[in-house]
């Protein structure tokens, strides 16, 4: 598949795209990896992003993909975090004409997040925006994470409210879009001045620590899978909402 979108692209006259579940995206390496290298405009829609996918067990979980397309050259990575990202993600690939873009995509469905409508094209685009501000001008903490757990971010917000302590949820679709902005715009993200961070991934660690900084904590997955309900996976591995809320408390201390 991978062989043959590089092929259309190549003829031209074509916007191209092919689909399949994200842990298969090791198959189509050697492909993307040339479509990188050749300034292809390729677009991957990859589904089943995560151990929310369930049942299948840990053959069919990604846990080291993400982090392996993000490392590759010239390759723009988007893990979108509800419907109105995914448009927007849509949106900023077919705007790209000199590399591919994989979309990597849930299984499960979504909620829209609040506001998302107007705000998640420019903030697809800049590859990071804060989704959800905290109501004091420097917050407490920062709840940084990607697709499908910016919403479990917001809903920990919340809960985090209701026990006094005040954070903004930032959403990061696309690092390799972030990291070409402007100092400036980056820190105005991810102000500074916040130390207390935690990223929330259901997905490899590695990279996390650039913008979970010192003083703050990653909630990854350094394993592989396992097979049962989706819902019941996430919840042993630790992405409740109780989780977030007792590692910002703790890191709070």
């Amino acid at each position: 598949m991978g062989a043959a979108l590089n092929g259309m692209a190549l003829h031209g006259g074509l916007k191209v795209y092919g689909g399949t579940f994200f842990v298969f995206s090791d198959y189509l390496r050697p492909a993307i990896r040339m479509a990188a290298l050749m300034g292809l405009p390729v677009n991957y829609v990859f589904t089943h992003d995560s151990i929310a996918v369930g049942e299948d067990g840990p053959t069919h979980e990604p846990i080291e993909q993400l982090a392996s397309l993000r490392a590759m050259p010239n390759l723009g990575v988007i893990r979108p975090a509800d419907g109105n990202e995914t448009a927007a993600a849509w949106k900023v690939a077919m705007e790209s004409t000199n590399k591919p873009t994989a979309l990597v995509l849930t299984r499960q469905g979504l909620p829209t997040i609040k506001d998302t409508s107007e705000t998640a094209y420019e903030g697809v685009s800049k590859g990071a925006y804060i989704i959800s501000a905290s109501k004091k001008e420097v917050a407490d903490a920062l709840l940084l994470a990607t697709g499908s757990e910016v919403n479990l971010a917001v809903e920990a917000q919340k809960a985090l409210a209701n026990e006094g302590i005040d954070v903004s949820v930032i959403s990061m679709p696309s690092w390799d879009r972030f990291e070409t902005q402007s100092k400036e715009y980056k820190q105005s993200v991810i102000n500074p001045a916040v130390k207390k961070r935690l990223a929330i991934e259901v997905a490899s660690p590695f990279g996390w620590d650039r913008y979970a900084g010192d003083e703050g904590e990653i909630l990854a997955i350094n394993h592989f899978g396992a097979s049962a309900p989706g819902g019941k996976i996430m919840e042993e591995f630790g992405f409740t909402v109780e989780n977030v809320v007792a590692r910002v408390k703790e890191m709070l201390k």
